[in-house]
C-alpha cells in the first residue's frame, strides 16, 4: 500500500543571503582552536569549521526561521544530513564576509521511522566584500514530518 502525503512547501529559490557581514573574532577563533588540541595559526587562518559557523550564522534567517519558512516547527527536531563544501581560499580571521545563499530544494519522502520526512537541501556562499568567492557549502537537514502519518 502506497501512502499519499500532500507536497512540500515550494520553498526552492528562496533567498538566504545576509544583510550583515559576519567576521571570525580572533580571540573566538583561538579559543575554538584550542578546544580542539590545536593552536591557532600563526598566519591568521581560522579553523575550518568556520565554514560552517560563518554561513549559519551570517545567513538572513535563523535556524527556527529557516525552519519556518519550510513550515516546519524548529521544536519537532530537524536532522543534519549533510554538508559538503569547497573552498577557493582559506578563511581568514578578523576579516569580513558575506553570506549568498538559496534553498535549492525541499523534497517529501516516506520514512520508515517517521512516517514522512522533507529533504531540504540549500546552498550558502561566504565571500569577500568586494565580491571575491571563499567557499561555498551545500547543506542537506532532515525534516520529520510525524504529523503527516
Amino acid at each position: 500500500m502506497t501512502v499519499e502525503f500532500p507536497p512540500a512547501p515550494a520553498v526552492a529559490g528562496f533567498s538566504l543571503s545576509g544583510d550583515k557581514p559576519f567576521t571570525i573574532d580572533s580571540a573566538e577563533n583561538a579559543a575554538l582552536c584550542r578546544s580542539t588540541g590545536v593552536e591557532p595559526a600563526a598566519d591568521g587562518t581560522a579553523h575550518e569549521i568556520y565554514f560552517f559557523i560563518g554561513t549559519q550564522v551570517g545567513m538572513g534567517q535563523t535556524v527556527a526561521g529557516l525552519c519556518q519558512v519550510c513550515e516546519f516547527d524548529v521544536e519537532e527536531g530537524p536532522m543534519m544530513g549533510g554538508s559538503q563544501v569547497t573552498f577557493q581560499q582559506p578563511l581568514k580571521v578578523d576579516q569580513p564576509y558575506l553570506v549568498t545563499g538559496e534553498i535549492k530544494s525541499l523534497t517529501r519522502k516516506p520514512s520508515r521511522k517517521f512516517g514522512a520526512m522533507d529533504m531540504l537541501e540549500y546552498e550558502l556562499r561566504l565571500s569577500l566584500p568586494d565580491g571575491t568567492p571563499v567557499l561555498s557549502t551545500t547543506n542537506t537537514w532532515a525534516l520529520p514530518r510525524r504529523n503527516l502519518v
